[in-house]
C-alpha cells in the first residue's frame, strides 16, 4: 500500500474534488499522509485565479518533487488546464486537465507499478459532461456538496471560463443520493459548492427544484448554505423559498466585486448598482435579519479614487455583514491584463480602508442579535471549557461546554457580542 499526500491549492471545489480522489484512495486501502511528508505520491490539484497562483501552483509541483525525487508527482486542475507548457514540466509524472481528474487514481497506482508518464488535458471549453467525483466524508459539522461545474460569464479579469469550461450540473438525482448519504452520516447542515452554483440546471430542474426535493425527501438534513451565489441567479423561485422555508440558511454570499457602474462595465459584470440594490431589497423583505457578505475587488484597472469612494458609499449603503476584499491581480490571457494598472501602493491603501469598514460592519451586523435567540449547530474543539458553532446567519458563536451538544442544532441565546468573540447560553 501507499502513502499519498495531497496539496489542494485554490477553492472550495478544488478541495472537495481533493477530498473525492482521497476518499477513492483510502476506499483502496492506502495511506493518506501530511503534504510535508516524504510519501510515494503526491496529489498537487492547482489553481490558475491570478498569476500568483500560477506560480505557486509551480512551486508546489517542484517542492513535492524535491521531498521525493522517486515519488509519483501528480499534477491537475487549472493550473495544468490553462498552462500551454503544461506537458514540458518535467518535474511531474502525471498531467490531468479539470475534466481529467477522475483518472487520478487509476494513473498514480499504474505509475507506482510500471513508471509510465501520463498526460491528459482535453479541452474543455467544449466539455457538455458534469464528472463523477464524489467526495464521502469531511472534517466539519457542514458538509460541502458540489453541484455544478464550470461558468459562461466571462469577466474580464477572470481565467476560470477557460480553466473549468461551460456550465455543467450534477444530475439531480445523483445529487439526492448523496445528500442522504451525508445525512445518514450524521451531517445536518450542506453547503452548495460549485462554478457558479445559481446556474444549477438538471433534467428541468433549477436550484430551487433541487432544495424542494431536500426538503421532502431528507427530512434529517436541517439547513441548506447556498455560499456563493450571483446576484442574477437569485430568481423568484428562491425569494419564494427564503419566504416560506427556514431551511436555507439565513446567510448568503453574493459577490459585488465593485460598488461603481464604470468599473463593473468594466469588469463585464452583468449588472449595475441599482439592480444590485434592487435584488438586495427584495431579499431582506422576506429575510430581514439576513447576513449578506460580499466579495470587493480593489485597484482595478482604470478604478480613479473617486470610483473606489463610490464603492465605499454603495457598500455602506447596502451594508453587508462582511467584506471578502481583494487587490486586483493581473491574470494574463484576460482582457483586463491588457488595461492601465492601478499601483500597487494604491491597492493596498484601499484594501485597508475596506478591512477596516468590514471589521466595522461586521460588529455592528452582530450586535443586532445581542438578547435573541438564534439555531447554532456546535462544531468539535479541543477547548473543553467552551463549544463553538456557526448560526443560520453564521455567527460563529460560543458556549459553555457540553459534549452531548456537539453536531447537533441547538437553540442559543446570545448574551454578548464582543469585538473578538460571541457568547451564548443553550436553552433547553
Amino acid at each position: 500500500m501507499a502513502d499519498i499526500a495531497f496539496i489542494t491549492l485554490g477553492c472550495k471545489v478544488n478541495t472537495y474534488e481533493s477530498n473525492a480522489i482521497r476518499d477513492k484512495f483510502i476506499s483502496l486501502g492506502h495511506r493518506i499522509v501530511d503534504e510535508n511528508s516524504v510519501a510515494d505520491a503526491y496529489i498537487i490539484n492547482t489553481c490558475a485565479v491570478t498569476n500568483m497562483a500560477d506560480r505557486k501552483s509551480r512551486k508546489m509541483i517542484r517542492h513535492a518533487r524535491r521531498l521525493n525525487p522517486n515519488a509519483c508527482i501528480c499534477a491537475m486542475g487549472c493550473f495544468i488546464q490553462t498552462n500551454k507548457d503544461a506537458i514540458n514540466i518535467s518535474e511531474a509524472d502525471i498531467l490531468l486537465g479539470n475534466n481529467n481528474k477522475g483518472l487520478a487514481v487509476e494513473k498514480v497506482l499504474d505509475f507506482l507499478k510500471n513508471r509510465k508518464r501520463f498526460v491528459e488535458i482535453n479541452d474543455i471549453t467544449k466539455e457538455k459532461v458534469y464528472d463523477n467525483l464524489r467526495a464521502s466524508e469531511f472534517d466539519q459539522t457542514r458538509a460541502f456538496i458540489k453541484i455544478e461545474d464550470g461558468c459562461q460569464n466571462f469577466c474580464s479579469y477572470c481565467i476560470i471560463p477557460y480553466a473549468r469550461g461551460p456550465v455543467r450540473s450534477k444530475p439531480i438525482d445523483d445529487c439526492i443520493a448523496e445528500i442522504k448519504e451525508i445525512a445518514a452520516n450524521g451531517y445536518e447542515e450542506i453547503v452548495f459548492t460549485g462554478i457558479d452554483t445559481g446556474k444549477y440546471y438538471s433534467n428541468g430542474c433549477r436550484l430551487s427544484d433541487l432544495i424542494k426535493r431536500i426538503k421532502n425527501e431528507i427530512k434529517e438534513i436541517k439547513r441548506i448554505r447556498l455560499s456563493s451565489v450571483e446576484i442574477n441567479s437569485i430568481d423568484d423561485s428562491i425569494i419564494n423559498l427564503m419566504k416560506d422555508d427556514s431551511l436555507i440558511a439565513d446567510q448568503i454570499h453574493l459577490p459585488i466585486q465593485s460598488g461603481c457602474d464604470k468599473i463593473l462595465k468594466l469588469m463585464n459584470r452583468k449588472y449595475d448598482v441599482k439592480a444590485f440594490e434592487e435584488h438586495i431589497k427584495r431579499i431582506r423583505e422576506v429575510r430581514p435579519d439576513i447576513s449578506i457578505s460580499t466579495d470587493v475587488i480593489v485597484g482595478f484597472p482604470g478604478e480613479t479614487n473617486e470610483d473606489f469612494l463610490e464603492t465605499v458609499e454603495t457598500i455602506k449603503r447596502i451594508g453587508f455583514s462582511e467584506l471578502n476584499v481583494f487587490p486586483y491581480s493581473k491574470r494574463n490571457g484576460t482582457p483586463a491584463a491588457l488595461m492601465p494598472q492601478v499601483s500597487d501602493d494604491i491597492k493596498k491603501e484601499r484594501v485597508q480602508v475596506l478591512l477596516d469598514l468590514s471589521k466595522k460592519l461586521s460588529y455592528e451586523y452582530a450586535k443586532r442579535f445581542e438578547g435573541k435567540v438564534l439555531s447554532v449547530i456546535f462544531e468539535n474543539h479541543p477547548d473543553k471549557e467552551f463549544i463553538k458553532g456557526h448560526s443560520s446567519n453564521y455567527l460563529f458563536v460560543e458556549a459553555r461546554y457540553d459534549k452531548s451538544y456537539v453536531h447537533k442544532m441547538c437553540n442559543v441565546k446570545i448574551l454578548k457580542v464582543g469585538t473578538n468573540a460571541i457568547f451564548g447560553e443553550i436553552i433547553e
